[in-house]
């Protein structure tokens, strides 16, 4: 079973972030909202592994509210 590498792998992480927020330039924020869930429902399609999902899941609310269990 795969685990979640949170090891940085994106070699040019600035032009992701620059990619992100020209995504949702000009946009209501009830159109980012989908941009982002849609992003987020094709990434997690293509890791395709729910345990590694879930993990991924845990670690961005830890890493947001500072107080969700992280998932094993």
């Amino acid at each position: 079973m795969a685990t979640l590498d949170t090891n940085p792998r994106l070699e040019a992480p600035d032009d992701i972030y620059a990619m992100l927020v020209d995504a949702h330039r000009g946009l209501s924020d009830a159109e980012s909202e989908r941009i982002n869930v849609r992003l987020v429902l094709l990434l997690a399609n293509h890791i395709g592994d729910p345990q590694v999902i879930a993990e991924a899941i845990a670690e961005a609310t830890t890493s947001v509210r500072g107080d969700a269990p992280a998932a094993h």
